[in-house]
């Protein structure tokens, strides 16, 4: 996150001085806020959204969603940038991470929702990696998340998805697991003798190939 708010910063030609007089804190403070010193609060983290146009990297990865509704699922995509949910009512964002997160654990998640994973995992390559491959590990998410990377990397060629992808193969789960659905025994079996080569490098049960992922370039 800090990096991408000093790059924002300098993209708009403001020095640390105007940026922290659009947001009403002291320069010392937003030289903290660029070089990690200080985290911003919820509030300041929206400012830094709306005035400065920093990316939803900044917003605190404790901000959990309270509901975890499919319209809830489509509609943060849609606030988060995705073009496939483009034509939806825009909520509140929250953490790119934090969503990621979300959506992964679900049992049972939209087709479409699932493919704009790896569109999150591109156009957010600087979220905080450390805190998702911790609660991932916690929740036995990282075969989900790591093929959500692997998807994400091969696509965009990103060299930044590296470092992640291969934290994830370190702690890469044995236990078969399917990409945030719920199958029966038939679509176990057929998925089994379809799964693509991504999915079966991360044990999953899923068809899902780069090609597939309509917005990711």
């Amino acid at each position: 996150m800090n990096a991408e708010l000093k790059q924002t910063r300098l993209e708009r030609g403001h020095t640390q001085q105007v940026a922290a007089a659009r947001l009403g804190v002291t320069q010392a403070y937003f030289s903290m806020l660029e070089n990690g010193k200080r985290k911003p609060s919820t509030e300041l983290a929206r400012k830094l959204m709306r005035l400065c146009e920093a990316p939803a990297t900044v917003l605190p990865v404790t901000d959990v969603p309270k509901r975890a509704t499919a319209d809830y699922f489509a509609e943060e995509l849609a606030a988060l940038g995705y073009p496939g949910f483009a034509h939806l009512h825009r909520t509140r964002k929250v953490n790119p991470a934090v969503f990621l997160l979300t959506a992964l654990a679900q049992n049972s998640l939209e087709a479409r929702v699932a493919e704009g994973l790896p569109w999150l995992v591109f156009r957010y390559p600087n979220m905080d990696w450390h805190w998702l491959n911790t609660q991932a590990r916690t929740q036995n998410l990282q075969n989900r998340l790591g093929f959500t990377v692997t998807l994400a990397k091969l696509v965009s060629q990103n060299a930044v998805l590296e470092a992640p992808e291969q934290a994830l193969v370190e702690s890469k789960l044995a236990k078969e697991d399917s990409f945030c659905r719920t199958l029966n025994e038939a679509e176990r079996r057929w998925l089994r003798e379809h799964q693509s080569e991504e999915a079966r490098q991360w044990n999953l049960l899923s068809d899902l190939t780069p090609d597939q992922l309509r917005y990711v370039a």
